[in-house]
């Protein structure tokens, strides 16, 4: 059974994740990077940052393949480090600007992209490294995220994400205003938490003061964060993907394997997941296209909920995802062992000379 290194980044982000680490521990004997701290006075910052790298090194020498999900804070000190076996690692979206000027793609052998654009925008940088390069769609559970038969319509519309100025949500409330303010009763429900760093509080007051301000409380509730999204997306009629940025956005797709009839803002590559008529560009066309769904017969509504599954069971089974990722990472084991025949020597030969000096 391969031995395969799995590091996480974004110190610990598993959101994404959880599933097809699952799927990796029934396919491989997995090696989970966990970090050690010391809490040691005077040598509390060098001991840390020496036991930082020394265990992704170790992980690295001891491992048949590592997988790195989130090409960022794991992935840059592990692609300068002596190459002892292959790198893979799966790219979502900010990293393409934040992270990847630090990293050394030359030492990476396969990056994993979610979405066409996020891999196009790495490419117009790093063009060299198009031939390790492939797109593998998030997915998710299809069982546990699934719809409710003929669900009576009560017009709620659903938002899920943390609470950041890319969501759009403080926007999203002007929309609810423009639909009450024309004689409809539509419910805005927004699923997530304040950013744990605080720098945008500013933002999340802001939010709640414009629903005081429209007297909108009995229009909008803000859940905070939600731990049973799939009954919460089973209560929403539609899905509101309104970011001006993503890398593909596994609530909406969430969303739309619950048979939520999802519209979104036209973000780069959300053309790749909704019919061109879902997407809209200006506030005024998400308002029009909210008050057309709203007026459909029970029956169209119910073929629209439908057509969201059918695309979500198409594209975005989370089986088919982990099959994927994992046919990239035996293809890179088996193909890249002879390939690295040579630097494996040259590891084993210099862990000896070590050996015997510390002898």
């Amino acid at each position: 059974m391969d031995k395969v290194g799995v590091l996480v980044g974004e110190h610990g982000h598993w959101g994404f994740f959880k599933e097809i680490y699952a799927d990796f521990q029934r396919q491989y004997a997995t090696q989970l990077f966990v970090e050690k701290t010391y809490n040691l006075p005077l040598l509390y910052g060098r001991l840390n940052r020496w036991a930082y790298h020394s265990q992704i090194r170790s992980l690295l020498a001891h491992s048949d393949a590592c997988f790195f999900e989130w090409a960022s804070e794991l992935l840059v000190p592990a692609s300068f480090m002596t190459k002892r076996c292959p790198i893979i690692t799966r790219l979502h979206s900010y990293e393409v600007n934040v992270w990847a000027p630090q990293v050394n793609w030359e030492n990476v052998d396969r990056i994993i992209f979610v979405s066409h654009y996020i891999r196009k925008k790495f490419l117009e940088v790093y063009g060299a490294q198009e031939e390790k390069t492939c797109v593998i769609n998030n997915g998710v559970d299809l069982q546990r995220f699934a719809p409710t038969v003929n669900k009576p319509f009560a017009f709620n519309i659903g938002m899920m994400g943390t609470i950041l100025p890319v969501k759009r949500i403080y926007e999203a409330l002007f929309t609810i205003a423009e639909l009450v303010g024309r004689g409809y009763r539509p419910h805005l429900h927004v699923a997530g938490g304040k950013d744990r760093s605080g720098h945008y509080e500013g933002y999340h007051i802001a939010i709640l003061r414009a629903i005081e301000k429209l007297k909108l409380r009995d229009y909008v509730t803000m859940h905070g964060h939600v731990t049973d999204t799939e009954r919460w997306l089973r209560e929403m009629d539609i899905y509101l993907s309104n970011s001006y940025w993503e890398g593909q956005s596994v609530a909406l797709l969430e969303a739309m394997a619950s048979g939520c009839y999802a519209l979104s803002h036209f973000w780069d590559g959300s053309e790749d997941i909704l019919p061109a008529a879902q997407l809209y560009g200006r506030d005024h066309e998400l308002v029009e296209k909210l008050i057309a769904y709203s007026q459909l017969s029970a029956t169209e509504k119910e073929d629209r909920r439908q057509q969201m599954r059918a695309i979500a069971c198409q594209h975005y089974d989370i089986r088919e995802t982990s099959q994927q990722i994992r046919q990239i990472i035996d293809e890179t084991i088996h193909g890249a062992t002879s390939a690295m025949q040579p630097q494996i020597e040259n590891v084993i030969q210099e862990t000896a000379n070590n050996q015997q000096v510390l002898a």
